[in-house]
């Protein structure tokens, strides 16, 4: 299958995919956060799946994955790569990879960074606006 469809698909299997939760993450604060820990308790009844409400939440599995081809691009199709200053746009392939410059990158630098990605034709996943 060509990449774009499966990105397509890994799209739609996203979309079914449950949104899961950490054990206990209704009792505290702090796991309130998107983050998943394995179940590691001698008698957790996440881990064994029985019992009330926990045997009703899913689990992390291997069959939730998306496509191997797929896996860690951006949904644009690109391959990303974390850029910090010009010279890194060397080794950059315009062709499957695009790049994010990195967050802790000032005004002055990005511009010329951007400038550069422009005259090679790299696209830019988080340009100025």
């Amino acid at each position: 299958m060509s990449i774009r469809t499966l990105l397509r698909l890994r799209k739609r299997l996203k979309s079914r995919k449950p949104e899961f939760r950490r054990y206990c993450w209704d009792r505290k604060l702090k796991l309130r956060r998107k983050s998943w820990r394995k179940p590691r308790g001698l008698d957790n009844a996440m881990r064994l799946e029985y019992g009330g409400k926990w045997s009703g939440r899913k689990r992390v599995k291997i069959g939730f994955r998306g496509p191997k081809a797929v896996r860690g691009l951006h949904p644009s199709g690109y391959e990303e790569v974390l850029v910090y200053n010009e010279n890194q746009l060397e080794k950059v392939d315009p062709n499957r990879q695009a790049i994010r410059i990195a967050s802790c990158v000032g005004l002055r630098k990005r511009v010329l960074i951007e400038s550069k990605a422009k005259e090679k034709g790299i696209k830019i996943l988080n340009p100025l606006r």
